[in-house]
Parts: C-alpha cells; structure tokens; sequence
C-alpha cells in the first residue's frame, strides 16, 4: 500500500489498454493493488445502450463512444488534478481516444497489453457473464492502433503469468 504522495517520477495515472480479453481489468486490479492506487474499469462507465449494442454482437462507432471517452477522461482528469494514483483499465484502441483520455499529460503512463489473436480469441470463448461477444474481436483488432514509441507504452505480452506481467510492469515504470 502506499505510503506517500506519488513521486514526480513515478506516473499518478496508469491506463492499462488492449483489445477485449487481453487481461487489462485483473492486470489493472492486481498493478492498482500493488501501487496502493484505485482502480477504475472503464466497461463499467458504458451507458447502457453501448452494452446492448455490445450484447447483440455490434462494434461501437466514435460517436457511440464518445460520451463514454468524455466520463473516462473527466475520471483521469480529477485523479491528475487531486494527485492520486490510479489505474483505469481501457481498451483505447486509438490514439485519438488515449490523446482524449489524457496521454501525453504529465504523469499519465499507458501500459499495453498485446499478444496473438488465438489467445485472445479463446479466452473471449471461455469467458462467462460479460457483455463483450468473441464475435467483436476481429472489429477490435482492426479498429487497434498499437501505440507509438512517442506514446512511451509498456508493452507486455499477454502469454505471461499475470504476476509476472505486473511485476514487469512495475519494473519498466521504476526504469522511467
């Protein structure tokens, strides 16, 4: 837990991004635990007719998200402005939403978590209880623009033991 004011050196903001069954709300949950930080799971702040369009296996267009991209960045902007650690779990699969979510301000650091599409693709097929169908996979990977080096992302594979991602995420945020 932590025990002091985040360090000008460590980001107050961690947005924890991939494509659907990529693993960023339990990496979110277990590196927000591990930094003493909230933790905020952007699905959570979709208005109910993204779920039902979601549900019935329809990608999101910009204009659907939007309102949605404008909540999420009102969460990260406060978080800023308050100086408090968190970590939002988010698919921002294009820069234009990171840029809105607060990329490129001051202590905001984007993790992102990528690997092969069979990996994602079963563990969407073995998921229970979620609005997000395995049928959006493909308008998901399609619709991902992977972060530039200017957008400084901490690249982690998803193959690799949730501890061990967070552990090397936690590792590559020590290194700046």
């Amino acid at each position: 837990m932590r025990t002091s004011s985040p360090s000008a050196t460590t980001p107050d903001v961690i947005i924890v991004m991939g494509v659907a069954g990529s693993g960023k709300t339990l990496i979110g949950r277990l590196l927000a635990r591990e930094r003493g930080a909230e933790f905020v799971d952007a699905d959570d702040y979709h208005p109910p007719e993204n779920v039902a369009l979601m549900r019935q296996g329809m990608p999101l267009d910009d204009e659907a998200r939007r309102p949605w991209l404008d909540r999420l960045a009102a969460v990260v902007e406060a978080a800023i402005e308050e100086r408090r650690r968190l970590v939002l779990a988010c698919s921002a699969l294009r820069r234009g939403y990171r840029v809105r979510l607060g990329m490129g301000k001051p202590g905001v650091r984007l993790v992102q978590l990528d690997g092969d599409e069979a990996i994602l693709r079963e563990r969407l097929e073995q998921r229970t209880g979620h609005f997000m169908p395995a049928s959006l996979l493909a308008s998901q990977c399609a619709l991902l623009e992977r972060p530039t080096d200017d957008e400084r992302p901490i690249r982690v594979d998803i193959a690799l033991p949730p501890e061990i991602i967070v552990q090397r995420i936690i590792t590559a945020l020590r290194c700046g």
